[in-house]
């Protein structure tokens, strides 16, 4: 369904158990930054009702994984580090076209972020599928399901709202992309590291 090129190597479950207080933190900052992307849609397209409608619900449920995910942190006695800095979401951002016309950043911005969505549902379900903690678990399962809706809700809007991009083609292009990106992360105690 997700279209992804290249699977998440079970294993990488390991290394997120490795340390837990770490791959919460990553976890819980990685929602904080989909909440704020979905919001920066809305600054930038606030003339449309329907984008802004389904971003500010997006928005709305990012922040409330975030504060799951903190309420996790808080009751196992852990803490809140500090903001991380996503490299894979980074090198995702510098892929993105930015000349064109305004929509055509629209569009850019929608398939970034449905690209985000995707290897995060997909990490979720290695996660939900190999941990050994049940509770965390059936959390990630729940998030899995979540973030799917959230990467469909992203690629539907493109196609909706795209004035001249090929959005079928451009997404292949952002899935090859990852494809090639991708085989440098998986190997530390992070959503996408």
């Amino acid at each position: 369904m997700l279209g992804l090129k290249l699977a998440t190597d079970p294993r990488w479950v390991n290394i997120a158990e490795s340390n837990i207080e770490e791959i919460l933190t990553d976890h819980a900052w990685c929602e904080q930054k989909a909440a704020s992307n979905a919001i920066y849609i809305i600054v930038n397209s606030s003339e449309n009702e329907e984008l802004v409608t389904e971003m500010t619900r997006i928005a709305r449920e990012e922040l409330e994984h975030f504060q799951m995910v903190h309420d996790i942190i808080k009751e196992r006695g852990l803490t809140l580090g500090r903001e991380r800095k996503d490299n894979y979401v980074n090198e995702l951002f510098k892929f993105s076209k930015r000349d064109g016309s305004r929509n055509d950043s629209l569009i850019e911005r929608l398939l970034f972020a449905a690209m985000i969505e995707a290897r995060s549902c997909e990490r979720f379900r290695v996660l939900s599928q190999n941990i050994k903690d049940e509770k965390l678990a059936k959390f990630y399962h729940d998030l899995m399901v979540s973030e799917a809706g959230h990467y469909t809700t992203f690629l539907k809007l493109a196609k909706k709202f795209s004035e001249r991009v090929d959005v079928d083609q451009r997404w292949k292009e952002w899935l090859e992309y990852e494809a090639a990106i991708i085989t440098n992360y998986g190997k530390q105690e992070t959503v996408h590291g």
